[in-house]
């Protein structure tokens, strides 16, 4: 239900994609989409309009810092971590105004929140469509009274170029929490945008989500991720069937426990799998973080522990100096450094060294793992000698997992 709230967002003045979703709301998990005939390209309509609308915003300058400055590079090593020196982010950067103990706290309208965002912030609307094909309208008025849409905006301290919000029925101003809808909607809009190297992140509170309301993250990176390239190993299977195709593996040889999602038979049942598990760690007070991959096809949950090892002291205190946050884009490998001294000194040894810091504890995350399996109706296959270790053999660690999934998964046929 629709929140009693001003806005300075007038939604109907602003652009509406409307992305391609069957009949039944499900739309299968394929690669072939189709764009109307007036489309004059084979790259998604929606990845140029998400640049050219930032591009729009970096020429008005909306951003608090020009962030192409921002010098990055690939640290050597096995896994190929990503560092970037961003000097100005954390200095300029929304400070965090809710509690970091509690993963499920009520919206609060006296603290900033994404109605508050200037109209020249949003870019356009996206919502699901039950046409065949996406449709792009320059402007088009809300449905009803009661429409909360689903809003694209920039983000004013960008991590990368293109960097995004998704912001789901933004009027009803929802907390930071998972639900089947926005998950879906997240997935639709990584599908959308047809390009690998376009990902959706997620923050939980507690996970380094610095604004308790409801959004997503998306930004462009030419590189694989590490965790992307890092090997999995198949955990789970059905224990009845039919089943809705959904399989989860175990990131291997990677400094932070995590579970991928992949397969479904529709992207409503990877959607639904992904947001099932998620509902279930905020039920249980485990903060974590998501990364849409590969098009919308590969999935990364990352439970998490930093803020509360940070609160007991026990954080290494040479991590805490670099004043680093591992929110999504880190746990991925897209390290966000704020200092000169830290980016130059950056080794693979550093970057494992913060990320383990995140990471549950084998026991802790079996207990996880257990609850997801049983979550989502699934039985575990025996797994051993598993080991998460920066010594692990080197033809093994961090393998091109990434390659199985590039553009032959995400590239729009005409």
């Amino acid at each position: 239900m629709m929140t009693n709230i001003s806005s300075l967002i007038s939604v109907s003045q602003l652009p509406l994609y409307a992305c391609k979703i069957d009949d039944d709301g499900n739309d299968v998990n394929d690669n072939d989409v189709t764009y109307s005939a007036d489309e004059s390209s084979s790259i998604s309509f929606l990845h140029d309009l998400v640049l050219g609308q930032w591009e729009d915003r970096v020429r008005r300058g909306l951003f608090r810092y020009d962030v192409t400055l921002c010098e990055t590079k690939i640290i050597s090593g096995r896994c190929g971590f990503i560092a970037q020196l961003n000097e100005g982010r954390h200095l300029k950067k929304r400070p965090t105004e809710f509690r970091v103990d509690q993963v499920l706290q009520p919206f609060d309208d006296s603290k900033f929140n994404f109605t508050k965002v200037g109209q020249e912030e949003a870019l356009f609307r996206f919502e699901l469509s039950r046409d065949h094909i996406p449709q792009y309208f320059p402007s088009a008025r809300i449905t009803s009274e009661s429409d909360s849409p689903n809003i694209v905006a920039i983000n004013v301290s960008p991590i990368e170029y293109g960097h995004v919000l998704l912001i789901p029925r933004i009027f009803d101003c929802l907390p930071q929490m998972i639900d089947h809808a926005s998950m879906l909607a997240a997935l639709h809009f990584a599908k959308e945008a047809a390009d690998p190297f376009f990902r959706v992140g997620y923050n939980s509170l507690g996970a380094f989500a610095t604004i308790n309301h409801l959004h997503f993250q998306a930004y462009y990176l030419q590189v694989p991720f590490p965790a992307e390239k890092a090997p999995t190993r198949i955990i789970s299977e059905p224990k009845n069937t039919p089943h809705n195709g959904v399989v989860i593996s175990l990131l291997l040889k990677y400094p932070v426990r995590g579970l991928v999602f992949e397969g479904g038979n529709t992207i409503q049942d990877l959607s639904d799998a992904v947001a099932g598990s998620c509902i279930r760690l905020q039920s249980t007070n485990v903060p974590f973080n998501v990364l849409i991959s590969s098009c919308g096809k590969r999935i990364f949950l990352f439970p998490q522990c930093f803020a509360e090892k940070q609160a007991l002291g026990q954080v290494n205190p040479e991590v805490l100096e670099t004043q680093v946050n591992p929110a999504v884009w880190e746990i991925s490998g897209h390290i966000v450094l704020k200092r000169k001294e830290d980016f130059d000194k950056a080794s693979e040894e550093y970057a494992w060294k913060l990320l383990a810091e995140v990471s549950l504890s084998e026991e802790r995350f079996e207990e996880v793992k257990t609850v997801v399996l049983e979550t989502l109706g699934l039985q575990a296959i025996c797994t051993e000698n598993i080991r998460i270790s920066a010594e692990d053999d080197e033809e093994t660690a961090c393998n091109s997992t990434f390659a199985q999934h590039q553009l032959k998964d995400c590239v729009v046929y005409r």
